[in-house]
């Protein structure tokens, strides 16, 4: 939960003014913080990402369904567009696409969190009850758990929370770092019929994921040791849930509850994920492995990387995210923040900063490797004016523009003609895909690839966001196998010199060699890009300002700088309409 490191190097480097350290990881200006916008630029807002009207947001907290409802709460500043005044803003949907503004559901009114409302979760009770629990910073700037039920519970919208006078429920004891000790888990309900959750905390450099029981949801006694734990520093908002693997038949796309944790019968039906999120790296790893009930541990399973390598759900601009179960379409949905790339002040002149990605469905792949996400389904009903391209080969250093449309979601395949030229690998590349993307980028001619689109494109290309793909051979002792990269380059996205423009990138777990096809979806509105390719197995998400290619002068073009011809077999492009994006509830 909070700003992050490069925020503050950012800051230090771009903002004017007072910047106060605080914890070693948060940028605070008290100077801006209770400075309402005067007005809002809209020139980079998103159409169909979440963002409220106006002001700073960061972690979603505590999604939930309830009585037909999607609910999203968010970190929020009501009183300006950088981080602090933080309170749970709340809004509502019936679809995960338009979305209705309500008051906000949690801010500070008591002595447990009289000095901030920080991230947290939603469990739904087996009696339907829904109940949050958040992280709340006392007089001493202590981070405690507290708890919040509904005020009224025949209320679909769940307007009013109230926080019992036993708050909080979990305070840091002397073997818990104070002032790293915060964003409780979903609760799960175990077979000796106690409630467990996590929170993420540290010790030196040792990330903790701290396990609590309780019988009554009220009282909590810390575990003996964590559930788990890796030395990557900090553990912000940690995730654990149950995914259903492939030999479980074919319904294993299907979420799971939470809920269910406590049942023996799905022992050899489901896996166990345990994301957390780096607060030294300001990104997020994951790993998929069993959970023992008895002994309350979490193992990784064999090849998944417990570290700060180790798989991600986003390689890009995506951090603090949160999952739920979705009841009504028996799904686990993901949620996560996405920052701006600017400066401080431009986000003062925008009035406003920080986007949520699109919801993601998430599931367990078939040979259990790796994550599989994609854009919920709900997202195609806003697709409008359609165009398709199909069949067209694009040869060595030609490009072509696809036209008829503004901003848009674009499904695209490409056909490889000759993968035996594929440039050698250099194992050392493997631990760092985007230093790897940044060597090798997309005006970097190679041998198959690179290849993909440019998107948020000026008529003449001096502004342009290239998301592509290349492919290289590794080389063993007793065979080649082919190793697919996949960036999202936005260093020629803006002429302004000040925006952050890192390009990001991943190695994608697909079998090239043997379907001779790569697939991308892209998601491009203006000032974000997000990414899934070979149908969710790598997502990229990248921030991006051009002042150029906006509203009719953004364009698509498809692009070959590979020495290898390449065939865009099918190519689907829709413009998409602007949603009710948080239209205040009457």
């Amino acid at each position: 939960m909070g700003m992050a490191a490069l925020l503050l190097v950012w800051a230090l480097l771009h903002c004017a003014g007072t910047v106060t350290m605080v914890r070693a990881s948060h940028a605070v200006y008290p100077e801006l913080q209770s400075l309402e916008a005067e007005k809002v630029d809209e020139t980079s807002r998103t159409g169909y990402h979440f963002q409220p009207p106006k002001h700073w947001i960061n972690d979603p907290n505590g999604p939930m369904y309830y009585k037909g409802l999607y609910h999203l709460f968010y970190q929020y500043n009501p009183k300006g567009a950088v981080w602090g005044n933080i309170v749970w803003a709340h809004s509502v949907s019936t679809d995960l696409i338009d979305w209705t503004a309500l008051a906000p559901g949690i801010y500070p009114s008591r002595q447990f969190d009289v000095k901030g409302c920080w991230s947290g979760s939603a469990t739904v009770l087996p009696s339907g009850v829904p109940v949050v629990m958040y992280t709340g910073i006392d007089p001493d700037e202590h981070q405690v758990q507290n708890v919040a039920y509904p005020k009224n519970l025949s209320d679909p919208f769940l307007r009013e929370w109230v926080k019992p006078d036993y708050n909080p429920i979990i305070a840091p004891d002397s073997g818990v770092n104070a002032s790293a000790f915060r964003d409780p888990t979903t609760a799960w309900y175990g077979p000796d019929r106690h409630w467990r959750l996590l929170v993420g905390s540290k010790v030196g450099g040792k990330g903790l994921a701290v396990l609590y029981r309780s019988r009554d949801f009220r009282r909590w006694v810390k575990a003996h040791h964590p559930l788990h734990s890796g030395l990557t520093g900090m553990w912000e908002c940690p995730d654990f849930f149950p995914v259903a693997v492939h030999g479980g038949g074919r319904h294993y796309r299907r979420g799971v509850d939470t809920a269910e944790l406590h049942d023996r019968a799905l022992a050899e039906e489901v896996k166990y994920v345990l994301k957390v999120s780096l607060d030294l790296t300001r990104y997020e790893y994951y790993t998929v492995g069993t959970y023992d009930h008895a002994t309350d541990r979490y193992t990784p399973d064999a090849g998944f990387r417990d570290n700060d390598y180790g798989l991600r759900y986003d390689y890009g601009d995506f951090y603090a995210s949160k999952s739920f179960y979705d009841p009504a379409k028996r799904r686990r949905v993901l949620w996560g923040w996405a920052n701006e790339s600017d400066t401080v002040p431009d986000d003062r002149r925008k009035g406003w900063a920080g986007i949520q990605a699109i919801p993601r469905k998430l599931w367990l792949s078939p040979r259990g490797k790796q994550l599989i996400q994609w854009p919920v389904e709900e997202v195609k009903a806003l697709r409008a004016k359609h165009v398709n391209v199909s069949d067209k080969v694009v040869k060595s250093g030609q490009y072509f523009e696809v036209t008829g449309f503004k901003s848009s979601d674009v499904e695209v395949e490409f056909a490889i003609g000759d993968l035996s030229k594929a440039e050698r690998f250099n194992p050392r590349w493997l631990t760092d895909p985007q230093a790897l993307c940044k060597k090798r980028g997309a005006r970097e001619t190679g041998e198959v690839g690179p290849f993909g689109l440019w998107v948020l494109a000026a008529g003449d290309l001096t502004e342009r966001t290239a998301v592509f793909f290349r492919v290289f051979r590794a080389n063993s002792s007793s065979s080649s196998r082919l190793v697919v990269l996949m960036c999202n380059d936005p260093t020629n996205s803006t002429f302004e010199a000040q925006v952050y423009r890192p390009t990001f990138a991943s190695f994608v777990n697909v079998d090239i060699a043997r379907t001779k096809t790569i697939a991308l979806r892209t998601l491009i509105e203006p000032s974000v890009v997000e990414s899934f390719g070979a149908g969710g197995r790598t997502c990229i998400l990248t921030r991006v300002y051009p002042k150029k290619a906006l509203g009719d002068n953004a364009h698509l073009f498809v692009f070959n700088h590979g020495e290898v011809d390449v065939k865009v077999t099918r190519l689907d492009a829709w413009e998409m309409r602007t949603p009710k994006m948080n239209v205040p509830a009457q």
